[in-house]
């Protein structure tokens, strides 16, 4: 069988950092990576992008290189993507801090309302009810991180997870200070719109699981297969008739509720911050579908049915 040549150029400086002979045809891109780091054990396969343009896309791991426009001796450019970390380690992380500086307010240990109010307890209703939504809420998110998703990718870059926990904790400390604070006034209806609020929170929670646990069906584990996701006989997935993303769509609307359930501007900043990101990663989705599947439903929309 003939061999092929691969040869690896910085995508940068055009400086040669490789040459791998007597490779496979059927050799995959990651088993590339694989040979690579041999070399350069500095760059281990998740830290390598490795493309045929120095500005094109990355290649995927899956790739064949005998499947790709190149001759004989294939021409890599790699690029470091910088030091690397698992999506499980960036998700728990997140997650599990909102949970617990959220009980800290909850809880008032001492230095953040003044001495007297130290391990006091709000009278309030809502501030319990509030407490207990916001930590199903992150509790839900962790054992969705350990037990449900199938990540298509294993890593991010590293910067990333000191973005996110900013965004996620901070804004935890910010709605939890309000919410538990000793002067907190409960919303303006009363006890039916806390009633109401959590109506709304309890469905798109459960409508949030359906559907992660719809997608997680549609991939098998240790697979990168993409279906299109259809509604089963959960009514909560029904939504995919109408949305690309309905997890999206459930998440924006349990953080609606919660806003509503508090009556707290930062809840409700938090709730918008968070939709606008949702709706960018939907749109993303949504194209992406459209390009691979020709038969995909037309009349579905990324996040808000027949709008958005």
């Amino acid at each position: 069988m003939k061999h092929s040549e691969v040869e690896i150029l910085d995508a940068k400086t055009r400086e040669k950092l490789c040459f791998l002979d007597k490779v496979e045809p059927q050799a995959t891109i990651a088993e590339i990576k694989n040979l690579f780091t041999k070399s350069h054990p500095q760059w281990y396969p998740a830290r390598q992008s490795l493309r045929l343009d120095p500005k094109g896309k990355s290649l995927k791991d899956e790739d064949v290189l005998q499947k790709l426009p190149v001759g004989t001796t294939a021409t890599l450019y790699f690029r470091d993507l910088g030091a690397q970390i698992s999506w499980v380690t960036v998700f728990l992380t997140e997650y599990a801090g909102p949970l617990f500086i959220y009980l800290l307010f909850y809880f008032r240990v001492p230095f953040i309302y003044g001495h007297k109010y130290d391990f006091t307890s709000s009278r309030h209703t809502v501030v319990h009810l509030a407490c207990i939504c916001h930590s199903f809420h992150y509790i839900k998110r962790l054992l969705e991180t350990l037990f449900v998703h199938r990540f298509s990718h294993g890593t991010m870059p590293l910067r990333n997870i000191f973005k996110n926990c900013t965004y996620y904790w901070g804004f935890a400390a910010w709605m939890a200070y309000y919410i538990n604070h000793p002067l907190y006034t409960p919303p303006t209806y009363g006890a039916q719109q806390v009633k109401l609020a959590l109506a709304i929170f309890v469905i798109c929670q459960l409508g949030n699981f359906s559907i992660h646990m719809a997608l997680r069906d549609l991939r098998p584990a240790g697979s990168k297969t993409r279906k299109i996701p259809y509604p089963t006989k959960n009514p909560f997935t029904w939504l995919f008739l109408l949305v690309s993303c309905p997890n999206y769509t459930y998440e924006v609307g349990s953080w609606i509720g919660f806003a509503i359930m508090t009556q707290c501007l930062p809840v409700a900043l938090f709730s918008l911050v968070g939709f606008t990101q949702m709706t960018i990663w939907a749109k993303g989705k949504h194209r992406s579908y459209l390009r691979e599947f020709r038969d995909y439903p037309p009349l579905r929309m990324p996040i808000i049915p027949f709008l958005l």
